[in-house]
């Protein structure tokens, strides 16, 4: 388990390409954000803080099936870097780098944050991105430090861009930092990855 690592779930979006709330979704008998959370406390992450939207009180009561602290994103317009300032708030003053994690991205493996969290020891001021196959994925692991820069206005690319030499791109053996899931067309395609869940209409051809 990491003291000096913690994690921001940014879940306060409306899911407005989705049509429906993507962090409630079942994705191989488990909710998206159930699977997110299982994710980063298999990977060894001790502090979670979970930032909602307004009208979120059904994934905050999903959330809060675990250890975790909730905190409200009050501004229905506000994108992620205000969920992340607001989460930030929350961070024990102990935490050296933060996971900003998505539910758009519930195939990471508990793998993948643990080698986050011991490449942060390594590279403490160093903001971790990682990669498969040459490509960019998430989560970012940002040194605490750096999110303090996130004022209003800023987003949270303008601090990746801020400081090129203090990117570090990170490899690793996990396709699902690259599968995002924000349409229903990307939920039915990650549905397949758990055939056993899915409704037998759904699995098998129609019989003609």
């Amino acid at each position: 388990m990491s003291d000096s690592v913690a994690a921001i779930v940014a879940a306060a979006g409306l899911s407005r390409r989705m049509g429906s709330c993507k962090q409630l979704l079942d994705l191989g008998g488990k909710t998206v954000m159930k699977r997110c959370l299982e994710t980063l406390l298999s990977g060894g992450i001790r502090q979670i803080v979970v930032v909602v939207g307004p009208q979120g009180e059904d994934v905050a009561s999903e959330a809060g099936r675990f250890k975790v602290e909730i905190a409200v994103n009050e501004d229905l317009a506000g994108d992620m870097a205000s969920s992340v300032r607001i989460g930030r708030q929350q961070l024990a003053i102990n935490v050296t780098g933060v996971i900003v994690a998505l539910c758009d991205y519930p195939l990471v493996t508990s793998d993948t944050i643990a080698h986050l969290v011991a490449c942060h020891t390594a590279a403490p001021g160093t903001i971790l991105i990682p990669t498969h196959c040459g490509r960019k994925g998430h989560p970012t692991l940002f040194p605490t430090a750096a999110l303090d820069e996130l004022t209003e206005g800023v987003t949270l690319r303008d601090v990746v861009h801020r400081e090129p030499l203090r990117i570090q791109l990170i490899e690793v053996d996990d396709p699902g930092i690259l599968q995002d899931m924000d349409t229903p067309e990307d939920y039915h395609l990650l549905r397949k990855r758990f055939p056993e869940f899915m409704a037998p209409s759904a699995r098998r051809p129609p019989v003609e």
